[in-house]
């Protein structure tokens, strides 16, 4: 094995190499590193005991909401906005310490502002993204059902009821798979309107008579991160409870366009985690008399996670910048949540396949990552609908039925 060179990383984050993130202002800059150095300190402590046990611990809660990402200090002292590719770089970063940590992140910074904020009224998007910023206001995005998931546009089957005689709207139903609602204020309830058929938002509080939740036991994938089964008995909320921007699925389309990206910029620090996980390790373990990281087959293995890394980087960098301009576009979205997830899914792989047997232990952090990718895989859309969206664009055809 030849040896004395220093190893390539890139200037802002290690496995940048093509150097996206130098897109980012200094001050930005500093957040990021920040945010990586607080990261280490006070939550990658946590993750391994809580996924093992299954258990969203509350120092783990208290750290993630105590990181002030949402309204950084240190761009407020430099009087710079926070910024689209800030905010997505945010994400690459939460997910490239951990999978839940960056699914509890963005069901509260990601999809329940985003449907306060983009299906709120002009007044109630801004007095509920200044609780939201701060989490004085807590909360989380209810839209999949116990047995509607991909057909929810059309199969949605929460009811709400407008009382003639309070004025009050009067939710049944249930709603699966509500990541963090246990834990926080309000869940974003999406019912049908009885009277016109058309999909509502209701910010209906955790503790409202009629609502009761469980934690679905036994996942495989996020276990750090409590989703919630929950169900809607004659649950009552005023007018004012309900996101007046949000009167048809159109509506909701228009939230998910933006949480795709979200989540396609997760899809991509988590590739980045099991990278340099794997890169660590192969580093370290020795076989034959020597590192394994001198071994070619493993080099290819690194270097395909690499590639998969920045290519998918290089998507949602453009993606942001796009969308920064102007420019939304579900087909582009639901083009970066299908091919980032699915870079994913195989990086994850590679990762613990150059990790051997110690590569299905927590130890490595790898097998966090091929567990937890699953999700992502999943959630936001699945591979099938997201590549159904792109391809009725391209098409100009329809292929959902």
């Amino acid at each position: 094995m030849s040896g004395g060179r220093a190893p390539a990383v890139g200037t802002v984050i290690p496995s940048d190499l093509y150097g996206f993130a130098e897109r980012l202002t200094e001050a930005e800059r500093a957040v990021l590193t920040g945010l990586r150095e607080q990261l280490q300190s006070t939550v990658y402590p946590l993750l391994n005991d809580a996924w093992d046990r299954a258990e969203l611990p509350t120092e783990l809660l208290e750290a993630v909401r105590g990181l002030e990402l949402m309204d950084p200090p240190a761009l407020r002292e430099a009087g710079e906005p926070v910024g689209d590719l800030l905010t997505g770089f945010r994400n690459f970063e939460l997910a490239r310490c951990d999978i839940n940590v960056g699914t509890l992140y963005n069901a509260q910074a990601g999809l329940f502002r985003t449907v306060c904020t983009l299906g709120g009224s002009p007044e109630q998007a801004r007095d509920l993204d200044a609780r939201i910023r701060t989490y004085e206001l807590t909360g989380v995005f209810g839209l999949t059902e116990p047995d509607h998931g991909s057909d929810v546009a059309g199969g949605l089957a929460t009811t709400a009821t407008r009382d003639a005689a309070t004025g009050e709207w009067v939710i049944n139903g249930a709603k699966r798979w509500i990541g963090g609602a246990t834990v926080s204020d309000v869940v974003a309830t999406f019912a049908r309107d009885t009277a016109d058929g058309q999909v509502k938002c209701f910010l209906v509080p955790r503790g409202a008579e009629g609502v009761s939740m469980t934690i679905i036991p036994h996942k495989a994938s996020l276990r750090i991160m409590q989703n919630a089964h929950i169900e809607y008995r004659d649950v009552r909320v005023g007018e004012d409870a309900r996101l007046q921007g949000i009167n048809s699925f159109a509506d909701v389309a228009r939230c998910l366009r933006n949480m795709r990206s979200d989540v396609a910029w997760m899809a991509v620090g988590a590739q980045a985690g099991a990278y340099e996980a794997a890169l660590r390790y192969v580093r370290g373990r020795e076989q034959f008399g020597q590192p394994i990281a001198g071994f070619q087959l493993v080099q290819e293995k690194l270097a395909v996670m690499l590639g998969n890394l920045t290519a998918s980087l290089g998507m949602v960098v453009q993606l942001t910048e796009q969308q920064a301009a102007g420019v939304f576009k579900d087909e582009n979205s639901a083009l970066a949540k299908m091919y980032t997830s699915l870079r994913l899914r195989e990086t994850v792989a590679l990762a613990r396949e150059v990790c051997g047997g110690n590569g299905i232990t927590l130890d490595t952090d790898v097998a966090r990552f091929h567990a937890d990718a699953e999700a992502i895989y999943s959630y936001e859309g699945t591979h099938e609908i997201n590549a159904l969206i792109v391809g009725r664009a391209v098409t100009g055809v329809g292929a959902f039925v």
